[in-house]
């Protein structure tokens, strides 16, 4: 467990600007950054990060929160793991009582996954230091040209021949088998375990925040019936599709030269960043994937691919090629020389050499793939046609017209057809995967397709029987209970000046709290209830309504809102939305605001407690209970009359000035 003291020394150093900028590229605006979000694949940048309150908002997905949430949200950490992540960044010092051995049972599952890889990854680079890692392990890095400050970087490393060396090494230090077996590390075979990696150099593979979640090894022998790599398996830390090799060691590079590169394996990314190029990343030779693509996408929208001339892998990557086409990014293409692939090319040339070939050589990929699919179409109609059908595709996947009109011009004139024509089929491809678009939108709607503002669609759950002390049971309502919950938080700490009291001063705080409770009023969600209980609280020790407090909140559901509210644009007020003739921003005039909420609120509950009541009353004229019925009536007479007195004020009276 770590101490509240430590806590708050984590959440007072930790700059949830320069935390988020290692996963997101952000932009000054105003006094925030912007950015594209990291939880949703939009192309209008809505996700912000507001430094001077110390929170994020993420207006695609709804996420908001402080450094810790954004950490838990975006990789998957729990919130031990989210603070050690911190203290290790900011190198606090963390003390932790000693766990019982319950609290080590219960533990995070994840957690313990991330402890296996991250010892396996020390033992394995340790073993560069023995008689048999130098011998094999050093020696192929040192074939390689690879310096020890890459050994280091990379944390490369070497797996023993003895099968059962890391299995036996990691149980020695307390490791469960579980463990090792989930993460891939060990095999498990009738009650026999042995090591997946033994006697293959390795590469570990990390995440975005730099923890070490698989692993790829690479035999070092020529017997052609084992596999030449070997990749950690599919585990809950590990999701090979969603990674990329070496992104957590170049996205910063990425940000700051404005490109990525993109090559096949290990050997190539450490080459290149050998040779001065650090903007690098590899697919690790799987296809590449959606989620791959948007990993880069977070950190620049241009993309170069290297090839080494092997024309049957270019074409299998075609696919790929179209996926990035597809997610709006600009992708260029190089063939590197015959025999050349781009650890070689790194290894035999200088930085700036490679990097001046790279654009002396570069080309679109239309008229790249239009040059090479042109080959074996030269003299075979039916193939170019399918050609042209081909190329034509891959523009349709574009989803800015401009870029789209340019890739046809250019497509004409290499294709030798009319420009036209091309639009009339780039046309017809994407009306198709507009109408496949709508159809899964449509079969996909919720079940109250109608709601479409967040207020009506609330993230936390509702008691079963809400209390309305005065009135009835379970009325509800929602929108105006947010509102009242808004100017709480947004304007608490303001004074308000009564009519009633001459020269007397409340805060907004203290106004809403007085009405709420005068009128024996209580909140039906349950979010809503533990805010206004918190600012009664601060109100009655005489503490503001501080957004730090509800930002770093210890429930969930409290710190969501409140970063939803701190954070909201300009919005017209759901109680102005009737007849007014003119409309002021939220918070320009209070005095005015503030009443009106207040008593549309307590409109809203006796305009449904009235209903409620009605219907009763129906069953009970059917009973014909007399004594019932009488009662009964008596509630909605006395309920009608505060309606009445409610819409006087509703109506226009001014009750503060």
């Amino acid at each position: 467990m770590i101490d509240q003291q430590t806590i708050n020394q984590i959440f007072e150093t930790a700059d949830i600007l320069e935390v988020i900028s290692d996963f997101v590229t952000l932009k000054k605006s105003g006094a925030n950054y912007k950015g594209l979000s990291p939880f949703s694949n939009e192309k209008t940048p809505s996700f912000m990060v507001s430094p001077a309150k110390g929170i994020f908002k993420d207006f695609s997905s709804g996420k908001g929160g402080n450094v810790v949430g954004f950490l838990m949200e975006h990789e998957k950490l729990s919130y031990p793991e989210a603070l050690r992540y911190l203290a290790n960044k900011y190198s606090i010092p963390i003390e932790e009582k000693e766990l019982s051995a319950e609290e080590i049972q219960q533990k995070n599952e994840r957690e313990s996954l991330l402890a296996v890889t991250s010892f396996a990854s020390k033992y394995f680079h340790d073993q560069l230091e023995s008689e048999e890692g130098k011998a094999i392990g050093l020696s192929y890095f040192r074939k390689r040209g690879f310096r020890d400050d890459l050994l280091k970087k990379f944390q490369l490393g070497y797996s023993p021949e003895e099968r059962t060396a890391f299995t036996t090494e990691a149980g020695k230090n307390g490791y469960k088998k579980s463990y090792l077996v989930k993460t891939g590390l060990s095999i498990e075979r009738e009650n026999y375990m042995f090591d997946r990696f033994a006697g293959r150099v390795i590469f570990p593979i990390h995440s975005l925040s730099g923890n070490v979640i698989g692993f790829g090894g690479r035999t070092l022998k020529s017997d052609k019936n084992i596999a030449k790599y070997l990749n950690s398996p599919e585990s809950d830390i590990y999701h090979k599709s969603r990674v990329l090799y070496g992104l957590f060691e170049a996205k910063k590079s990425i940000v700051s030269k404005e490109q990525c590169f993109l090559v096949e394996g290990y050997t190539d990314v450490i080459a290149m960043h050998q040779a001065g190029i650090e903007n690098v990343v590899a697919s690790s030779g799987t296809a590449l994937t959606t989620d791959q693509i948007r990993l880069i996408k977070r950190f620049s929208g241009n993309i170069t691919i290297l090839y080494d001339g092997d024309e049957a892998g270019i074409k299998a990557s075609f696919r790929g090629i179209d996926m990035i086409l597809e997610e709006g990014m600009n992708v260029k293409v190089v063939m590197l020389p015959d025999g050349e692939d781009p650890d070689s090319f790194a290894r035999s040339h200088s930085s700036s050499e490679f990097l001046e070939f790279i654009k002396s050589s570069e080309k679109d990929f239309i008229s790249f793939k239009t040059q090479i699919l042109l080959v074996e179409a030269q003299h075979d109609p039916i193939k170019r046609a399918q050609l042209i059908t081909d190329i034509v595709k891959s523009v349709a996947v574009i989803p800015d017209g401009i870029m789209r009109s340019v890739f046809l011009k250019d497509s004409s004139l290499l294709l030798g057809v009319e420009e036209q024509i091309l639009y009339n089929e780039v046309n017809k491809i994407r009306r198709r995967i507009q109408e496949q678009k709508w159809r899964r939108e449509q079969s996909g709607r919720r079940e109250y397709p109608g709601r479409k503002d967040w207020e009506e669609q609330p993230r936390t759950t509702l008691p079963q029987q809400p209390l309305v002390p005065g009135f009835v049971e379970n009325v509800f309502s929602e929108i105006e209970e947010r509102e009242i919950i808004y100017f709480l938080l947004k304007f608490g700490n303001q004074l308000l000046h009564l009519s009633s009291e001459e020269n007397a001063e409340v805060s907004v705080a203290q106004y809403i709290i007085r009405e709420i409770q005068n009128d024996e009023l209580e909140f039906t969600n349950l979010v809503y209830k533990q805010i206004f209980e918190d600012v009664k609280d601060l109100n009655e020790r005489s503490e503001p309504v501080a957004e730090r407090y509800f930002v770093y909140h210890d429930q969930a559901g409290v710190r969501e809102l409140a970063v939803d509210i701190y954070t909201s644009r300009y919005e017209l007020s759901k109680v102005w939305k009737r007849k007014e003739a003119y409309v002021e921003m939220p918070g320009e005039n209070l005095g005015f605001e503030i009443p009106k909420s207040l008593l549309s609120y307590k409109m809203t509950v006796i305009e449904k407690a009235l209903s409620h009541l009605r219907k009763e009353l129906e069953n009970i004229e059917k009973n014909s209970d007399v004594e019932a019925l009488n009662h009964l009536i008596v509630r909605i007479q006395s309920l009608e009359q505060v309606k009445r007195e409610l819409s006087i004020g509703l109506g226009g009276r001014t009750i503060i000035r």
